[in-house]
Order: structure tokens, then C-alpha cells, then sequence
């Protein structure tokens, strides 16, 4: 009995190491010239790199990711404020446009669709209260008085009934 017990502890230290390394083997980081996240992760000892854009509206700065498990186990630069769409309880989404305004007025920060091509949306904003509005397929989510704390990292899910689909066309071939 005992041995038994000690071979089901010793599997699942083994099991639970080896996601910890395979998680640790992903690492998102601003690139030196700061365009672009870098994602780099080992795969049978080579190291492969992918780069997600980094786009910048006065001094806000945002990407999107988690296409595929590569990007979801990565660890991304901590940016405050983190959205994540999905729609009909599973599925999550992408072409959804955002729009961020203090509410204490000024210009917004205006995301559209085709630049949100993964269902997680890292957002570098200033500390302080946004009210954040996203809209996919003309459904339209309003939150008001989003809080942004410096150091903290907020993950807001914004889950729409069904996948309204693209609400542009695809580029052809």
C-alpha cells in the first residue's frame, strides 16, 4: 500500500515538473526596438521564435495572443490590464473592436478589429478609471469604470452569447 502511495506522489511530481518547464520554455518579451512582443519557446532543444505585433496610440501600447497552446502557456509582459472574448461559453474570439476612454475624459484609444487576432487583448495603460466598450458582429459590451493599478495586472472576460462570425471579409488568396 505504502509503495503504491509513494509511486502515485512520485508520478505526479514528475507530471507536475514537467509542465512547469514545458510553461517556462515560453517566455513573451518586448523586442529590443519595441515593435513587437517576441515569443520564444524549446522545442526538442531548438529554440523558435514568433513575433506578435506591438502597437502603440500615444502612450498606450497593446497586442493580442493566445492563438494556440503555445501562446496561452506563455508568460507575457505584465501589462495592466488584460480582456479575454469568448463566445458561447467556449469558444473564444478574435475581430472584435475595443475602445478605451478615461473617465475623465480625453481621446480614446480606439482598437479595431483587425488588429485583435487573438481572443487576449494586453492592454499598457496609465493608472486610473476606463470605461471600456467591445463590440463583435454589432453585439456591444460597455463596462464603466474600469480600475487600472499600477503593478497589477486586471483580467476582464467579455463573453458574447454566440460567434456573431467575421464581420469583414477574408482577405483573398
Amino acid at each position: 500500500m505504502n509503495k503504491t502511495i509513494l509511486r502515485a506522489c512520485a508520478f505526479l511530481v514528475c507530471v507536475n515538473g514537467g509542465l512547469g518547464l514545458a510553461e517556462e520554455g515560453s517566455l513573451a518579451r518586448i523586442s529590443g526596438s519595441g515593435d513587437f512582443i517576441e515569443l520564444s519557446r524549446q522545442v526538442d532543444g531548438r529554440t523558435l521564435q514568433q513575433s506578435l505585433p506591438l502597437y502603440r496610440e500615444g502612450t498606450a501600447r497593446y497586442f493580442t495572443a493566445g492563438v494556440g497552446l503555445e501562446e496561452r502557456a506563455a508568460k507575457y509582459p505584465p501589462f495592466p490590464l488584460k480582456l479575454v472574448f469568448t463566445a458561447e461559453g467556449k469558444h473564444f474570439l478574435t475581430g472584435v473592436s475595443v475602445s478605451i476612454q478615461s473617465v475623465k475624459g480625453g481621446a480614446a484609444l480606439a482598437i479595431p478589429e483587425d488588429r485583435v487576432e487573438g481572443p487576449w487583448l494586453f492592454v499598457d495603460l496609465a493608472p486610473g478609471q476606463y470605461n471600456v466598450t467591445a463590440i463583435h458582429g454589432g453585439s456591444k459590451h460597455v463596462l464603466k469604470g474600469v480600475n487600472v493599478e499600477a503593478g497589477k495586472q486586471q483580467t476582464i472576460y467579455l463573453r458574447w452569447a454566440k460567434d456573431h462570425g467575421l464581420s469583414r471579409p477574408l482577405p483573398s488568396e
